[in-house]
């Protein structure tokens, strides 16, 4: 199989439609589309794309829930050249119209229950030329129904292989991910990105997490987010069977599982949890599976106590960012030992990456030493779009700063001790300080406001509200949550507020998260004025 250096999404789909064209590539709601299917339809797709005349670096995007033709359309766009821009379908009308406005998208695919957000920015987009419905009736069955409009759209064009040279620094997909700033940045992807970690794994020997031809793979993530469209990706490439679904719902998991022979999972540990407390799980329903994956978040003993009980399988967790493009760290399943004190760490540097940690002057710091993680991998992303500041800020000589802070011990394992960003994980999905700060401070009762994640059982964190309420002014915890709605996704509106008459500062004024986290870390996760 050819190397990172020569390997195209395109070149990957012609290899498997050749060498194994019934074999199935995607299974969705009882449906299968095979290797050679998914070939033809993506042809059509990238054919269909040049006739409205998109090409190289043109950027399409996509809002909606993801099934086997939203696939279709990001291995057409692969092939033609175009860039694709996934939209979280749980974002806000304001979040979709600032990714519109951000990528210059060209053209809008969106499903039904979606289209009123992108119908509200779509006057201020003088780019956008078209708005598509993805779904509908096409007269061709339940899967016709799921993308009638996209069929519709393709027209009368032929199947066969593109002649657009596209190759691996070729940019393939840009994903939305935010910062400090509080304003998602557009997070653009190679398609070598999706070939060096599985090449790097493979010329080692090394099996921590891996991706076989025969596996059938059940994608919790969704590949509107990078770690699902990364995952999906990496079992495309080798020729596997993706298990996808709509949304993550803990019993369809548990019953996809059993009834495809699911030999893999990627899950978030909160993900893991809902299954494993599924009615009926256990052994036998998951008898089929070899290895699950999860990341976004450490695993606590007890979850891990769970879940080798009930999975009866190997466990592997990954650290990576959307920037980094693919896996950084593993933690081994031979790490996943009751009682092992690594538990608590991001695991060892996968083969082909270097990790180190850098102090404020960017010096490397020695063994045990806490500072900035910094990571060196070919998967890394090309840039952040139009955005060569931050892009540099970041990305410098081939190296990754992240937003994390941590520490190496003597054998080489990463320890996170912080987020630099002051991210908050909530059951794998990031949010952002900043963001909810500034939607908060539009209502008028609220003079100051700091967001930080608290400790969860279920969910890993969940996101508090420290607020300062103005002189004179009245709320609660009850009337803010319901002011959020609307103007933030419901996952990132704060499930608890607590009510302060200062908020924690240093010297320069900047307000001591940390001092928060610590604060309720001790108090416990259940501390807090709830949200009534």
């Amino acid at each position: 199989m050819a190397g990172p250096s020569t390997d195209t999404i395109a070149a990957r789909a012609s290899l498997h439609a050749a060498r194994q064209p019934e074999h199935p590539a995607i299974i969705c709601e009882g449906r299968e589309t095979t290797y050679a299917e998914l070939h033809r339809a993506s042809n059509r797709t990238a054919h269909a794309l040049a006739a409205s005349g998109l090409g190289r670096g043109d950027r399409v995007a996509f809002l909606g829930r993801e099934n086997e033709h939203y696939y279709d359309l990001a291995l057409g766009c692969a092939k033609a050249g175009v860039v694709l821009v996934p939209i979280n379908w749980r974002l806000t009308a304001d979040e979709v119209d600032h990714i519109l406005r951000d990528s210059g998208a060209r053209t809008v695919f969106v499903q039904q229950e979606f289209l009123a957000a992108v119908e509200q920015a779509r006057g201020g987009l003088p780019q956008l030329r078209e708005v598509l419905l993805f779904d509908g009736d096409s007269g061709s069955g339940r899967s016709g129904r799921l993308a009638g409009g996209f069929l519709r759209w393709k027209g009368d064009v032929p199947d066969s292989d593109v002649d657009v040279r596209v190759g691996p620094e070729d940019p393939m997909v840009q994903m939305y991910t935010s910062g400090t700033s509080g304003l998602p940045k557009g997070v653009v992807l190679a398609h070598r990105t999706f070939f060096t970690f599985i090449d790097n794994m493979r010329e080692a020997g090394c099996d921590w997490i891996d991706w076989r031809p025969e596996d059938r793979t059940l994608i919790c993530f969704p590949g509107l987010h990078s770690a699902g469209m990364a995952w999906f990706m990496h079992a495309f490439n080798v020729g596997a069977t993706s298990v996808v679904m709509g949304m993550f719902v803990a019993d369809d998991a548990v019953r996809l599982i059993p009834e495809h022979g699911v030999t893999t999972v990627w899950a978030a540990p909160a993900m893991l949890d809902m299954m494993a407390a599924e009615h009926g799980a256990g052994h036998e329903a998951f008898a089929s599976l070899r290895k699950v994956v999860y990341g976004g978040a450490p695993i606590s003993p007890s979850q891990l106590e769970r879940c080798l009980a009930v999975f009866g399988c190997e466990l592997a967790q990954m650290y990576a960012a959307a920037e980094t493009g693919s896996v950084v760290t593993c933690l081994t399943p031979a790490d996943h030992v009751l009682g092992n004190h690594r538990l608590t760490s991001a695991g060892r540097v996968c083969p082909g990456n270097v990790v180190r940690i850098v102090g404020e002057d960017g010096e490397e710091l020695p063994a045990g030493a806490i500072g900035q993680v910094s990571v060196w991998t070919p998967a890394h992303f090309v840039e952040y779009f139009r955005q060569p500041g931050a892009t540099a800020e970041t990305l410098t000589d081939g190296w990754l700063r992240l937003g994390d802070a941590g520490y190496l011990d003597e054998d080489g394992y990463l320890f996170l001790c912080d987020r630099i960003n002051d991210t908050i994980i909530v059951a794998g999905q990031n949010i952002y300080p900043v963001e909810v700060e500034n939607a908060l401070r539009a209502h008028p009762a609220v003079a100051d406001v700091a967001v930080v994640g608290v400790p969860d059982a279920r969910w890993g964190e969940t996101v508090r509200a420290c607020v300062v309420v103005a002189p004179g002014g009245e709320t609660g915890g009850r009337e803010l949550m319901l002011f959020l709605r609307g103007r933030l996704a419901d996952f990132k509106i704060p499930t608890s507020y607590e009510f302060l008459d200062v908020l924690p500062r240093n010297p320069t004024g900047k307000v001591l998260r940390r001092e928060l986290r610590r604060r309720y870390a001790a108090a416990g996760a259940g501390a807090g004025t709830g949200a009534s």
